[in-house]
């Protein structure tokens, strides 16, 4: 980073800040340099994000006069600053610079260093999209000159705070996300999320049948005062002429603000002074790490598909990037048909979102390997070689995926009470899951992309974010048209007369097409392997 290391105090002061958004828009724009394709696929993906932003602007503008539009202004703003304080926390970002011991070796002061991450931070997608909404929230709830003066301070406030919450979030639990047993322990925080979000799924369905959001009124009253949301009630406050009260709730917003740049601060002060003891794990005997071998040899058969068998499990317990994508799977495959059942307005076909979740599992199966890669390109030399190792890595799934998806199924079928739709909800789930395994063994051979492992945050290496998208993207779009036979079948099996046999027949059916779907793509997935090794293991290998 030119003029930053060695510079004096007027390039670590003033000269920071410009310093640092170039860095930012160089990561963006040299991330794009890497193909046309991903090029593509992020200006999609800006365009998509931009439609949706402009669709909740639309809406709460229309908004503007309703008699809740107070009450979902303050809630839509403090839901947003939430998802900033959880979301870098458990989801992938492209943003280097969110990760602060990247800069720790940095002759930088803690004080300018927050200024300039915290201006750097208004370049991307997230805050755009952001800005949008907070924006809506303020025109929604603006009457007069005195509350547009107002929403003039508190939509910027809402989103320095947005911003600043995240950042200091990431630099005080950085030493905790970037240890194994921080990386464990974040798996059940996601899981929480991820149930957090079926009932607040769940009380929205709840609201829409009690009345709406006038029932939210007495928890709109609370959360106004609490920042960043007050700054939007400031706004509301000042429309119904409330100013004193408009005056302290945006005072409220700006010392949150202040708390969090000081908490920030603190934080990264800590970080480049402190020593690091969180990665010191405390390691097995040998005698344990002996028998645990010792028992998982016998459970698999020797050669190549037992040794590939036993290393993709040992990934999914011990990787902690691996031990969460398979929690996520296992905890979202069967919360979001078994809640939807519960609500009684669920289908046995819901739980096909179980074989879908498990199906991703199988995606960039040699990216997971990272840049031990090399060691099984090594025994790679020809189509049957790739063949076996992708073979076994997708039987390793199986031996969960496939009596998972059955029990949820059969679960599902069982809280609804629809047991005349089991038969065709786990044919549909067998094909579905084949689809997913066969697609997934296609991209890990067209779509490769490296997962950092020094990063709580990332997914994807810079640069890579899209590709990994355009992989799953792609992958799931073709499974579904694959299994677009057996949805016929399913539709035609409900509305003909021949009753419950039409629903067995699809059983068998998507078993079996999914057997076939899988072997293809294995089939497919194993002979491009074959030729493009080199690209593949330069592509999982990129730090």
């Amino acid at each position: 980073m030119p003029g930053v290391p060695g510079g004096g105090p007027g390039v670590v002061g003033g000269g920071l800040v410009p310093v640092f958004v170039r860095l930012k828009w160089a990561l963006l724009r040299n991330g794009l340099r890497q193909s046309a394709g991903r090029t593509a696929v992020y200006v999609v993906s800006i365009v998509f994000a931009l439609l949706f932003a402009a669709g909740q602007l639309l809406g709460m503008v229309l908004l503007r006069g309703h008699a809740q539009a107070g009450t979902l202004a303050v809630l839509l703003t403090a839901v947003l600053a939430l998802g900033w304080a959880v979301m870098p926390l458990f989801f992938p970002s492209g943003d280097e610079t969110l990760d602060p011991t990247r800069l720790v070796m940095l002759p930088l002061r803690a004080g300018p260093l927050v200024r300039a991450l915290l201006v750097a931070s208004l370049v991307g997608i997230g805050p755009l999209y952001t800005l949008c909404l907070v924006v809506g929230a303020g025109v929604s709830v603006a009457h007069g000159a005195f509350a547009v003066a107002v929403a003039v301070v508190a939509v910027p406030l809402v989103l320095l705070v947005c911003l600043a919450l995240a950042r200091a979030v990431a630099a005080a639990n950085i030493r905790l996300l970037t240890s194994r047993r921080g990386r464990d322990l974040a798996l059940l925080s996601g899981l929480v999320v991820a149930v957090g979000i079926q009932f607040v799924n769940f009380g929205a369905q709840r609201l829409g049948e009690a009345g709406g959001l006038s029932r939210l009124e007495p928890v709109a009253e609370v959360v106004r005062w609490l920042p960043p949301a007050s700054a939007v009630g400031a706004v509301d406050s000042a429309s119904r002429g409330a100013y004193g009260a408009a005056a302290v709730q945006l005072l409220l917003s700006a010392a949150a603000l202040a708390g969090l740049l000081y908490w920030w601060q603190r934080s990264l002060t800590t970080l480049m002074t402190a020593p690091d003891g969180s990665t010191l794990a405390a390691a097995g005997t040998g005698a344990d790490r002996r028998r645990s071998a010792a028992g998982g040899i016998r459970l698999w058969p020797e050669g190549r598909t037992g040794a590939v068998v036993r290393r993709a499990l040992t990934y999914a317990w011990r990787d902690p990037k691996a031990k969460s994508g398979w929690v996520t799977a296992l905890a979202l495959g069967a919360i979001i048909p078994l809640f939807n059942a519960w609500q009684g307005n669920g289908s046995v076909y819901w739980s096909c979102f179980a074989a879908g979740m498990l199906g991703t599992l199988m995606y960039n199966q040699f990216g997971q390997d990272t840049s031990a890669f090399w060691m099984v390109a090594m025994t790679v030399s020809s189509p049957r070689d790739a063949y076996v190792e992708l073979r076994a890595r997708a039987g390793a799934l199986l031996l969960v995926t496939l009596p998972y998806a059955t029990l949820v199924t059969v679960a599902t079928a069982a809280v609804l009470g629809d047991w005349r739709s089991l038969p065709g909800g786990l044919g549909l789930s067998y094909g579905l899951l084949g689809a997913m395994l066969g697609m997934g063994a296609w991209a890990s051979a067209f779509f490769p992309y490296s997962i950092p492992q020094d990063s709580a945050y990332k997914n994807a290496a810079p640069g890579q974010g899209s590709l990994a998208w355009i992989s799953m993207t792609c992958g799931m779009l073709g499974s579904v048209l694959l299994c677009a036979p057996l949805v016929v079948a399913a539709v035609w099996s409900h509305v003909s007369s021949a009753g419950p046999s039409a629903g067995w027949l699809l059983l068998p059916l998507g078993a079996c097409w999914g057997a076939l779907l899988t072997w293809a793509g294995l089939r497919w997935g194993a002979s491009r392997t074959a030729r493009r090794l080199p690209e593949i293991l330069a592509a999982v290998s990129k730090a």
